[in-house]
């Protein structure tokens, strides 16, 4: 998540070196007729030191990259509570100044590999002669590879929980080693920069972990369901989740009581709207338990409209993440969705939005559509065919 500098060059460069200099240190310590193996005690002892060394050192910069490139913003978060000078620690050089972090144990990295290959170069041509220079520049470059590279970060990949503690102690004493050699490295990284700031959330990323979550294991499907729908909710507007105007099941508002309770295109629902004349003029609803309350009391001449609740509107091109904040503000269950001129186009619940965020329909004894937009769809194609008429596509006004 997080833009990682260019960590290759130095080590090619390093790597070069490491070939290059055994054959440039044999030509300097040879005659031209070829030298024969001249080492002592002291020249092997200097060629173990070197190459030595240099592994060492190498794979303790590799393990402490692999770890703090592998270190999550929401691991550090967790450790506040458990840890949390850790937790400080981490902030600092994974979050906030990892450029930094990752400059000083690069630069130990190339100067360990840059001084074991000139020194072991040199004793190895002292030691077993320029025959076996070549030989040695392919062994040396193999315990490279294996020990100060894939070995160290593969062991950082895995453990990198419990090797975070001791590693951010080790970065902490390179920048402060190394610290004028990091400031140069800063100034030149500026300058190529120019500054631009990089974030370390992704959404897309986000969606994406919860899928692989799940496929390892450690994520319950319908957990991994809910996830990626929250983050798709702002993507997805009232008119995406609405019930239609043409499949409104609604009543005039000058209706009785007892003839709302008896229509059978009402009976399915708690809330029903109300219109005037007009079946797009839509001023308000009643709920179905006030009505059976007025049944009961006796008032079931009484017209609709003296039991109307105020019905508040919506453009259809709000977000779902939006809508879900306005119902939940005004403490209402429904809204009317209007479109760009004030027009009805349908009735959106938080029914609806919330069997977005699960996934899956709500459905009760009552329901025999679960889709009222499909429905809407397939009651208007039948109506278009009887006309001669063709349906657009669904998004053609998107």
């Amino acid at each position: 998540m997080t833009a990682q500098p260019a960590r290759r060059t130095p080590r090619c460069l390093a790597a070069g070196l490491l070939l290059a200099a055994p054959v440039a240190a044999s030509a300097a310590a040879v005659s031209p007729a070829g030298a024969e193996p001249s080492g002592t005690a002291l020249n092997a002892a200097l060629l173990a030191g070197y190459l030595g060394g240099a592994i060492v050192l190498s794979f303790l910069c590799s393990i402490a990259e692999s770890v703090l490139l592998s270190i999550t913003p929401s691991f550090i978060e967790d450790q506040r509570d458990k840890r949390p000078q850790l937790a400080a620690m981490l902030r600092r050089l994974r979050l906030e100044s990892v450029d930094q972090s990752l400059a000083a144990i690069l630069t130990l990295n190339t100067i360990a590999h840059t001084v074991g290959a000139v020194g072991s170069g040199a004793q190895a041509t002292l030691v077993f002669g320029s025959a076996w220079v070549g030989a040695f520049s392919a062994v040396a470059t193999l315990l490279i590879l294996f020990l100060s590279e894939i070995v160290p970060k593969t062991l950082g990949a895995v453990h990198w929980r419990a090797l975070a503690g001791p590693v951010a102690g080790f970065v902490r004493v390179l920048i402060v080693v190394l610290y004028p050699l990091i400031r140069i490295s800063e100034l030149l990284t500026r300058m190529v920069s120019r500054g631009k700031q990089t974030h370390v959330f992704s959404r897309d990323e986000f969606i994406a972990m919860a899928g692989v979550g799940e496929k390892a294991g450690h994520i319950d499907p319908r957990e991994s369901r809910i996830l990626r729908n929250l983050f798709r909710m702002s993507s997805l507007k009232a008119r995406d989740v609405m019930t239609p105007r043409p499949v409104l099941a609604g009543m005039q508002r000058d209706a009785r009581v007892s003839e709302a309770l008896k229509a059978g295109r009402t009976a399915p629902f708690s809330r029903i709207p109300l219109y005037t004349e007009n079946r797009d003029d839509i001023d308000g609803f009643v709920l179905k338990d006030e009505l059976l309350q007025a049944e009961a009391r006796g008032e079931g001449s009484a017209p609709l409209h003296r039991l109307k609740r105020e019905l508040l509107s919506v453009p259809d091109s709000m977000p779902l993440s939006n809508l879900l904040e306005f119902l939940l503000d005004r403490r209402q269950q429904i809204a009317l969705v209007v479109g760009e001129y004030g027009d009805v186009q349908g009735l959106v619940t938080m029914e609806d939005v919330v069997e977005t965020l699960l996934g899956d329909e709500i459905v009760d004894e009552m329901d025999r559509d679960t889709d009222m937009q499909r429905l809407a769809r397939e009651r208007w194609e039948k109506r278009a065919s009887a006309r001669g008429l063709r349906l657009p596509d669904p998004g053609d006004d998107r």
